[in-house]
């Protein structure tokens, strides 16, 4: 497949059939208790009617499009509206929700007995509140198995309002007779664990974010739709899944396949996502991009995560818990299945760390570190938090994959991105598609043969007791190596460090076995040149071959206090 798409839309798309079905979707998407959106981008409101809940005098005939032609037919609306100006959509016109507090909201619970396919198939869908962070309501619909498309409708009997939110039941539905409400978005439960219970699978939130878990594990890193202009001077755009489509699974499905409409000032899109729960929790997505005007940089499969503190962290934190963080490290896999590992840093002030590929086979951030021990944390179970892995379906070209690390002063900032970024920008009237599969894991991938890095700890490069100390800048690293590849070797093998420096100087290099065949442990100190950052890589290596993958590292001289 071609790695990129800069050109017309195929002659497919221009069929009268799948105009005419556009057309539909945009002003006939509706349900018995909606009146039908003459303009697709612009709700017009619906009429009064005599009593509390609005509902239509008529039922509208709903609109019927196969679940194998959405794709084509949300695409070709995805281009309509990149031809034309943008138009953010409308708060929420109920000031008590735009306003409402954090307790509040929380206290608004989605009633389980109204889920959406309840004891129809393996899936059911339940809905989130408008509202708190939520001002801009998202259209959700459902696609039959028959091709029938219809638009959910916001209904309070959808929720419970608890404790201080029960007044809120009776003043929404009051202002429901003048306006129209979406939904904040929408989570999937399903039996990941075992078949009596149905867990959260994935949820979709807030602009393009959406998050999912594998078995026995909670949520924590976050993926999006796209990135644009991440860490530049000029400020971040997030783009915006407006409108999703849920397509009903069978009651025997296992998979789920589901649409999304992007939209935000500067690039549309559309979105086929298949989700695929099993050993571990699959996303094959299906993306194509319409750029409404010049874009600085685009981020492909963003992931976002949290690291506030860990085994390599040299400021301290005044936290009972070891290690605070939803990922501790970056994994990239090259064209000629060399791995990289980045350990992730909470920087003294912003980093933004590019590795240039060609055709990378994939990237990942992940949370290797999965002893409760290191976290101690009972609540948030940080090791029990997802890894996600990138991989592209079909060939990337060249780019890089960014790393970005925000310093964060709590937990609860996401302060790690990291993304594809192609090497042309996306110019206005351009068009681009890309297809890749997200997994969830854990330590690390089957795919990877060779030995993993274990932990980085990082100290001061002074000796115990000595007079005249080296700069605080000057670090003593040691680095744990693991796998079925080294962990057997005798002490007696002699086994390699290859580590290389773009600057400063290194000194007392050492590679030794840990007790009881844990792996192999390579120690050196760096002295830095002034202020000027460091960047390190290492691997072990056996006979001239190469038998762990790449530690990479960047050390901030003044990130020591």
């Amino acid at each position: 497949m071609e790695t990129k798409t800069r050109a017309a839309l195929s002659p497919s798309f221009k069929r009268n059939t799948v105009l005419a079905a556009l057309l539909a979707l945009c002003v006939c998407n509706v349900s018995a208790a909606e009146e039908p959106i003459t303009q697709p981008d612009t709700p017009v409101p619906a009429k009064k009617p005599d009593t509390v809940t609005p509902v239509s005098v008529k039922k509208p005939t709903l609109l019927t499009i196969p679940s194998e032609r959405l794709f084509e037919v949300i695409t070709a609306r995805a281009k309509q509206l990149a031809a034309n100006d943008y138009i953010a959509a409308p708060e929420i016109a109920i000031d008590t929700l735009n306003n409402i507090s954090y307790q509040d909201y929380r206290s608004i619970r989605f009633r389980q007995d109204h889920a959406i396919w309840k004891d129809q198939s393996l899936y059911e869908v339940q809905l989130f509140h408008p509202g708190f962070l939520y001002k801009n309501p998202i259209a959700i619909n459902t696609v039959s198995t028959d091709g029938k498309v219809q638009k959910l409708p916001f209904k309070t009997d959808y929720y419970r309002y608890d404790g201080t939110a029960a007044p809120l039941e009776q003043e929404i539905s009051a202002a429901l007779g003048s306006t129209q409400l979406g939904h904040a978005g929408f989570r999937l439960h399903f039996p990941l664990n075992n078949n009596e219970y149905k867990d959260e699978v994935a949820v979709f939130q807030g602009a393009s974010y959406f998050r999912l878990v594998g078995p026995q594990q909670v949520y924590g890193i976050s993926a999006r739709g796209l990135a644009v202009d991440t860490a530049l001077s000029s400020g971040e755009e997030f783009p915006v899944f407006k409108e999703f489509w849920l397509v009903k699974p069978t009651a025997e499905d296992t998979n789920i396949v589901l649409y999304a409409l992007l939209d935000s000032p500067s690039v549309t899109g559309a979105y086929r996502f298949e989700i695929s729960p099993s050993t571990n929790t699959e996303i094959t997505t299906q993306m194509q991009i319409f750029a409404r005007k010049d874009i600085k940089k685009l981020g492909i499969a963003p992931l976002t995560s949290m690291f506030y503190h860990g085994e390599n962290s040299t400021k301290f934190f005044d936290d009972y818990r070891p290690e605070v963080h939803d990922s501790d490290g970056l994994l990239m896999q090259s064209q000629d299945d060399k791995w990289i590992w980045r350990a992730l840093n909470n920087p003294k002030q912003l980093s933004v760390t590019s590795f240039g590929y060609d055709n990378p086979k994939g990237f990942g951030l992940a949370q290797r570190d999965r002893e409760f021990n290191n976290y101690l944390d009972t609540e948030a179970h940080y090791h029990a938090r997802p890894s996600l892995w990138i991989e592209p379906l079909e060939q990337w070209g060249n780019g890089r994959i960014e790393l970005v690390e925000i310093p964060t002063d709590t937990e609860t900032n996401d302060n790690i991105v990291s993304y594809w970024v192609p090497e042309q920008p996306l110019k206005a009237g351009e068009t681009l598609s890309f297809g890749y599969k997200m997994s969830t894991f854990n330590t690390v991938l089957a795919s990877q043969n060779n030995a993993h890095v274990l932990r980085t700890r990082i100290g001061s490069a002074a000796l115990p007791g000595e007079k005249n100390p080296p700069p605080k800048s000057h670090r003593q690293f040691t680095v744990d190596f693991t796998g079925d590849t080294i962990n057997n070797l005798s002490a007696n093998i002699k086994l390699l460090a290859n580590l290389t420096l773009n600057s400063g100087e290194v000194s007392d290099k050492t590679v030794q076995q840990l007790p009881n065949n844990q792996g192999w442990r390579v120690a050196f100190k760096i002295a830095p040149e002034g202020d000027k950052p460091v960047d390190m890589r290492l691997s072990l290596t056996l006979r001239d071959k190469e038998v762990s993958e790449v530690w990479s590292y960047v050390w901030y001289p003044n990130d020591v206090e």
